[in-house]
């Protein structure tokens, strides 16, 4: 292939995003302002003909939310459809029209893995570098999005001989290894701490909860009451009971999915989650991501002891900077972050020795 023209360096590969998939934040955002729409135009039907008072402002404010959902919906696909992604032998590219940016290979501490739900081919590759903690801690990563065969491509990056198992993550991570890596050791966690970002989320569901049942006891005797009254046309009274049911479900939803997040999605996590150590990398499997690091990069293996478990956390080397990226090392970041770090094993000891040893 040719050359890059900031750079001026070897082109290995080139490709664009298929634009496939909408990020499941984006997805919620338009669900939520689809029903906040909806539940807009019913109560404000019923006002404008039921007591001829004007309801311009209610019309907008459901159309600025059907505006927001059709952006959120959309505006991913759009956006990512036009990214092009360019691999030199030094620097991977990201580009869209004349936004440019790039992060050499020699600096990247870590790969991240997404695959797509829907196709075992496609997937995300996020590349992260190591930063410091602290005062100055940030997240410089490169993202592409909605790639074909993204382990095959991190293995173009590594400059690895890209083998045939490579490109589908129906494939057991342990079959789709490096040429002549071998797996040494293999854990997975046996429990899933609770955290204060957990504990206080449980709390914000619990209060919505509440809220929801506080709600819906106040809104149905007052709505049997109007009904009662036969003042509404069937079709305005249908438009209330609508309006009065989504907004129910709505928080009824937003408090079960919260409930979800701290409840039942950490043990869920865990279960999924798999560790392998190789005699050059760090592969850790949870479900639909994957995270590949080099042994190189890691400079101390702290050893936390939790209760009768251990957390081993990575400290990795990155340029002029030893730190673990993003964040989470000492406690910061998601909860439910894919980070290098070892959580809730019994087995700390082997681990840590076969990490310190020279790979």
């Amino acid at each position: 292939m040719g050359q890059d023209s900031l750079f001026g360096e070897r082109i290995v590969w080139q490709g664009r995003s298929r634009a496939q998939t909408v990020p499941f934040a984006q997805k919620v955002m338009a669900l939520v302002a689809v029903v906040a729409a909806a539940v807009t135009l019913c109560y404000a039907v019923v006002v404008a003909k039921s007591l001829d008072v004007p309801v311009g402002g209610m019309v907008l404010f459901a159309a600025w939310c059907a505006t927001i959902a059709l952006f959120a919906w959309r505006a991913p696909l759009w956006w990512r459809s036009q990214v092009e992604y360019t691999v030199t032998d030094r620097h991977v590219i990201w580009r869209r029209g004349r936004i440019r940016r790039s992060i050499q290979i020699s600096q990247i501490s870590y790969a991240l893995v997404r695959w797509s739900p829907s196709d075992p081919s496609v997937g995300d590759l996020v590349l992260v570098r190591a930063v410091p903690t602290g005062a100055l801690r940030r997240t410089l990563a490169l993202s592409l999005y909605d790639v074909e065969a993204p382990d095959r491509l991190w293995a173009l990056v590594r400059g690895i001989e890209v083998g045939a198992p490579l490109g589908r993550s129906d494939r057991p991570l342990t079959l789709r290894l490096d040429p002549g890596e071998r797996v040494l050791w293999s854990a997975a966690p046996l429990a899933s701490p609770w955290t204060l970002r957990r504990a206080v989320t449980a709390g914000a569901g619990a209060v919505l909860a509440l809220a929801f049942v506080r709600s819906l006891a106040r809104s149905v005797p007052s709505l049997a009451a109007v009904l009662r009254l036969h003042a509404l046309p069937p079709v305005l009274a249908a438009l209330l009971v609508g309006g009065v049911a989504l907004g129910m479900l709505l928080l009824l939803a937003v408090a079960v999915g919260v409930g979800y997040a701290a409840l039942v999605r950490p043990g869920r996590l865990a279960r999924a989650t798999r560790y392998f150590v190789t005699n050059a990398r760090v592969l850790i499997r949870r479900g639909n991501e994957e995270l590949s690091l080099d042994r190189s990069r890691i400079a101390y293996v702290i050893d936390a002891p939790s209760k009768k478990l251990h957390d081993v956390f990575l400290v990795l080397d990155g340029p002029q900077a030893r730190a673990l990226a993003p964040s989470g090392a000492f406690g910061e970041g998601s909860d439910d972050a894919l980070r290098p770090v070892f959580t809730a094993i019994d087995d700390a000891e082997t681990v840590g020795q076969i990490l310190r040893n020279a790979a």
